[in-house]
């Protein structure tokens, strides 16, 4: 099956998160994690953390999904 599963989807929507949450710091010097949970509250750490360990799994599963994704010629 080529299908991504559950696990990748959730990983690439908090690598996004955190991509767009990164952009806005980079530009406007704001974050909205910070600001939607406070700045480095234990909520803001955990997101960023899964944000962290979601961009790791996309980089160790991303491989597998292009190698999934070829099409054989039948």
């Amino acid at each position: 099956d080529t299908r991504l599963t559950s696990l990748d989807w959730l990983a690439l929507l908090l690598v996004l998160i955190g991509g767009v949450d990164w952009g806005l710091v980079g530009i406007f010097r704001f974050d909205v994690i910070a600001w939607l949970v406070g700045p480095m509250s234990t909520a803001a750490r955990v997101i960023y953390a899964l944000v962290g360990i979601a961009a790791l799994y996309c980089l160790l599963a991303a491989p597998g999904w292009r190698r999934e994704r070829r099409i054989s010629p039948d």
